[in-house]
Parts: C-alpha cells; structure tokens; sequence
C-alpha cells in the first residue's frame, strides 16, 4: 500500500498590489466599495498558513480522486459478475412492506410516536439552551446519552455545544425509529425481527460517527496532519477494495504481524491422518501420564481450528494436554470447486466417523471424549444420534461449546434463512463455482455486530487514515474458509429453517435421528452474550438428550467465553446440577463462580476418563505422521 506522501508546498503568491493614497475628494461607488478594498486573503495569511492551505487542498484533492479510482475500479470488476446487483440484497422488502401497511392502518400508535419525537426534540431544546448557560454548562443533564459500552461518542469533543447536539439528536431519532419499528403489532415475529435488524443496521450507518463533516475526531486529524489523514484512509479505502476483488474487505488488524505455525497455531503435534475433508492433528503431551481416553474436538469448519490455540498462554490446547488429556484436533479442509458437491453426510462420514477412528486406532482406546464448537457442535449432535440409532457405543462423553440442536431462538442469524435469501446465496455459489467465498461469512458475521465490527474500522481506517492494530483474534477472524454449496444450503435449510434435528424428523446417512435415544454424558457451554449462538438456545438443545446433561453458562459471548483460560481470571461462570424447563429457572438455581468454566469442565471429564497410561507420542503411534502440526489445510487462504 503506498503511503501518502507530504505535498510540497507552492510558492507563495506575490504580495498584492498597494491601492493608492486616497486623496479628499468625494468618493465615488467604485471607490466606496468595500470589495475593492478587500485584500487577498493569501497576502494576510503569513507563510506558514498559506503552505497549510495548500498542503490540506493537495492531499483534499488527491484523496478525492484516490477515492473516485478505486470505485470505479469495483464498479466494473462488479459489473463482470452476474450476481453482483441487486436492489434488495437483506431481502427486506416484503417484510418492511408488510411492516408499514400495519403501521399505516394505526393512525393513533403514529400520531402518538410522532408526537413523543416531538417532545423529546423539545426537552432536546430545552436541555442545550439550559446548558448553554456559562453557570449549568457541565450540570445539566442530557436528553440522549449513548448506551453503556457505545464506544462511537468516546472523543471529549461530542461534548462540545454544536456535537453534543448533534449526537443527542442522532441518538433520539435512531432510537425513536428502531422502537417504533419493534412496537408494531399484528406481524409475524420473524418478519418484524428481519426489519427490526435492517432498521439497526440503517440506524447505525446514518451515525454522525461515520461521516467526516460531522466526526470531531476525523474533523481535528484533518486539520492536525494538513489533510494527509483522510488522504491515507482512501488509499487504505482503495487497497481494502482491491483487495476485495471489488467489494470492500475492510481490514481489521495488521495481517503482515501473523504467521499460522510461526506465532499462531503453534502447539507442538503431528498430523496423524488426512482425507480430503480433514487433517487430524495429535498434539504433544505436557505431562508424562495421560488419561486412558483420548479427546477429539471439531470445531466449527467455517473457521480455521486455531482459535483453540491462538498464544501459549490462552491455548485450550496446550491447557488441555497439562491436565491430563491426549488432545485430538480435526483441521478442516479449506475447500474449492473440486469439493463443491461434498454433503453433511460427507462431513459425517469422511470427518466425524473416519477421525474417530484414527484416534481409537492411534490411541489403542475402547472409546474417546468429543468436542464439539459451533457448527462443529451441530455436526457431532448428529453423530450421537446416529451412533444411537446403530447402538455404537464408542463415545466416552460428548462436549458442546456454543453449539446448537434446537434453532427455534436461534437468534439474528434466523434472519438471514429466508428462501428468497437462500436462492440468491445460491446464485452467488453458483457464479463461484459452487462454493461460498470466505468473505461472504465474514461479512455475514461482522453485520450481526456492526458498530463493532463495521463502523469503527470504518472510521479509524478511512475517516482518520490510521492502520488497524495486530491482534491475533481479529486475524483468525478474517481467516475464513470457503463453504461447499451441497453442504452449506443443507446446513441452513435442514437446521435454521426447518429445525428438523429438533423436531426429530431429520434423516442422515439412512437413520432419523432422534436426540432423546442419546444416553451418552453430555456437557453444555453456553455464553450469556452469544448473538450466534444465543444461550436460551443451546439450553433448549441441552434438554433434548437422554443422557445425564450439564449445562454451565459463561460470561462474554461466542469467542470470548469459550476461550477464557483460568490464568486470566476473567468473566465468570455459573453451573446448576439440574435442567429445569426453562433457562431462567435453571439461572434461579445457579451457583455463579468468578473466572474461566475450564476447571469445571476439566472436573467433569476426568471420572469418565479412565486410568492414568504412559503419555503417547505422536510420533509413534500406528499412524505414522505425515507432516508437524499445524498441517498443510490450515495454512490454505480463502
């Protein structure tokens, strides 16, 4: 990415002529103009100010015309492909219509909501007139105040008089429109929500914050840098398009600071088996004893694996193997077009069964733990019931983190599963080859936390022309993989639409499946603030077993509170023996415990984990290895 460079400063202009004297006579209209005797503004400004100017008008320009390149670049790279346009890309408009016609037939509800805008623009008024006395400047308080957390507002100048108004009104409109939106009755809840999510979405665009004419802080680093801020940000505007192939990547860390294997993914291990969905990883014991049952996690196939070993010192792996365990990993293939007709049943039968067993093989074990994470969760949920329906009883116990059976509350996610979404998400798999592009998921995932995820990127990247910071999780973030069509249309309409492995009428690999027949013991991890996988559902999913099930909540959300090691004592966690019908029973009962649920877990499994052998080198196994952890498929860039 080029950097900007300082413009060099025009020579000053020549000092204007000096009128003559005036002599006493009457003055004419020409010489009565004050125009006439106007000097140039450049002749008063001293030498300093003039270079500033012209500095600020250079880089101004070539930010302008940086900025105008790059689009019209994307323009035509989007023109090229057959599903790059469409006039309702949240497919939102027969939703949003059905949402005004019932707000059009309650002319009371509107007359009520535009009055109480009224009124909280009045108590607007009032309130900054108040303040804008010398002696309440700093004690009155405001009409509209940013939620806890908004970190949009945090610069000390949105107090100034003009942005403090400015903000207030921002924050009194956007939330006058999202509850009005969420207050209409008569609406199926599903379509309410799916305008409910757009009219967020269009709330958090229209935020001052994001716009240069009314960002405080945007405002003062073009002042401060002679315009060299804004300048930088188109061209990191440009190169995020480019990068893009067209439509905006934005960069969320410094990806030349991360190496998969170098400082990420660096526990040590082997790859003990390989097909084309998978690699099987086996990683190095830390103690010299083990657990007779070996442990095999899934993680989610949408993401790179490392997540569970991102340092050594919040590595689950490395954890895991401290305790005790001989951790098996399963590495997901980065697929392409070849792999563009691979199904669930593949991923069951080439990457469930077929590394469960080359761990017993490897391990010499009679069973093994499993773990499942997200979408890697739902997978191994069906799993247990197909091993049950064929009474094979090769599974020790079974883990979920953030990972759902029953879809009925599963969250903001459901918006995204309507049929005519779904046909145009094949449409783009299909001008891709068959395959969802990695970025398709990021920008699905990033929209569900927008202001986090977007918007402030958005801002400290283009607004105020600054580089994002290394950081190793918004590295794995963007890491995303590529989704096999078969696979992942499945996936959404068998799962999110038709919640069939709930409703037990989902059929797999010639069984149905039927949760209740699962009798092996089952621990459940849940984060009070998932919005992927939001905890009242992995609570319905938890009650569906057979089996003796416990259910643990942790603090944080999706990532967070599942990758929380104890030696960070953060967050906390709350556990209840029992599985009452409801989430909020089950929290009545619970037991809240500061910091990581790791332990917890760790106390669960090792009674059912066998007797202590001699730790097992991945080295010399039955398997022979085929190349050092982390492997070749995690190394494979979308």
């Amino acid at each position: 990415m080029a950097k900007a460079a300082t413009p060099s400063s025009r020579k000053s202009r020549a000092p204007a002529r000096q009128p003559k004297p005036q002599t006493a006579a009457a003055p004419t209209p020409e010489t009565a103009s004050p125009a006439r005797f106007a000097p140039d503004p450049l002749t008063v400004l001293g030498a300093e100010q003039q270079a500033t100017l012209e500095a600020l008008s250079v880089n101004l320009a070539r930010a302008a015309m940086t900025a105008q390149a790059a689009i019209a670049q994307a323009a035509v790279k989007q023109a090229a492909s057959p599903s790059a346009f469409t006039l309702d890309p949240m497919h939102v408009g027969g939703a949003l219509s059905e949402v005004m016609t019932k707000l059009a037939a309650q002319p009371e509800k509107l007359m009520r909501a535009q009055a109480d805008l009224y009124g909280r623009y009045f108590d607007l008024w009032r309130s900054s007139t108040l303040a804008s006395a010398p002696a309440a400047r700093g004690e009155t308080p405001p009409t509209a105040a940013p939620a806890k957390g908004d970190k949009r507002f945090s610069d000390p100048d949105w107090q100034s008089p003009v942005f403090d108004m400015v903000k207030q009104s921002y924050l009194i409109t956007s939330s006058w429109l999202n509850d009005l939106i969420g207050g209409v009755e008569g609406v199926d809840p599903l379509t309410r929500r799916r305008v409910e999510f757009f009219t967020r979405m269009l709330t958090d665009a229209f935020a001052p914050s994001n716009f240069l004419a009314s960002n405080p802080a945007a405002l003062r680093a073009l002042v401060e840098t002679r315009g060299e801020s804004l300048l930088r940000g188109m061209e990191n505007f440009a190169a995020d398009l480019e990068r893009g192939g067209g439509q905006l990547a934005i960069s969320q860390t410094d990806f030349e600071q991360f190496a998969v294997g170098e400082n990420v993914a660096t526990a040590p291990g082997k790859v003990v088996f390989q097909n084309e969905l998978l690699q099987l990883l086996q990683f190095s014991p830390s103690t010299t004893h083990v657990y007779e049952i070996p442990l095999l996690i899934f993680p989610p196939w949408i993401n790179k694996y490392y997540i569970l070993d991102l340092r050594p010192e919040n590595s689950m792996i490395r954890w895991l193997t401290s305790q005790g365990f001989t951790v098996f990993v399963a590495s997901w293939v980065n697929p392409d077009i070849p792999l563009a007709t691979r199904t669930f049943e593949d991923y069951l039968n080439q990457g469930f069964y077929a590394a469960l067993g080359a761990v017993l093989q490897q391990t010499s074990a009679p069973k093994a733990h499993t773990v499942g994470y997200c979408i890697g969760g739902t997978l191994l949920s069906c799993a247990l019931a197909h091993m049950a329906a064929r009474g094979d009883g090769r599974v020790a116990s079974a883990t979920f983190f953030a990972a759902q059976q029953d879809f009925s509350e599963a969250g903001d996610l459901l918006i995204f599963t309507n049929e005519a979404w779904l046909q145009d998400l094949e449409t783009r798999m299909d001008a891709a080859g068959g395959v969802l592009p990695g970025q398709a998921m990021a920008d699905t995932f990033n929209a569900l936390r927008a202001n986090d995820l977007i918007w402030s990127y958005f801002v400290n990247n283009y607004l105020l022309g600054k580089e994002p910071k290394p950081f190793d999780l918004l590295f794995w973030n963007a890491d995303q993989t590529r989704m096999p069509k078969a696979l992942h249309l499945y996936y959404l309409r068998k799962f999110y639409m038709e919640n069939a492995l709930a409703r037990g009428v989902l059929e797999l690999a010639g069984e149905v499946l039927d949760l209740s027949k699962v009798e092996t013991p089952v621990y459940v991890q849940s984060s009070r603030d998932d919005h992927i996988a939001p905890a009242r559902s992995v609570y319905r999913g938890a009650r569906l077993f057979g089996g003796p099930t416990r259910y643990t909540l942790a603090g944080s959300g999706h990532i967070a509170g599942v990758i929380n090691p104890p030696a960070a004592h953060k967050y906390q966690h709350w556990t209840n023996e029992a599985l009452p019908e409801t989430l909020e029973a089950w929290m009545a009962g619970a037991t809240e415990t500061p910091g990581s649920w790791w332990p917890n877990w760790a106390a669960w499994l090792a009674p059912l984990s066998g007797a202590q052998v001699q730790a097992r080198d991945p080295s010399k196994g039955p398997l022979p290895p085929i190349e050092d952890a982390p492997g070749a498929y995690v190394k494979v860039r979308s």
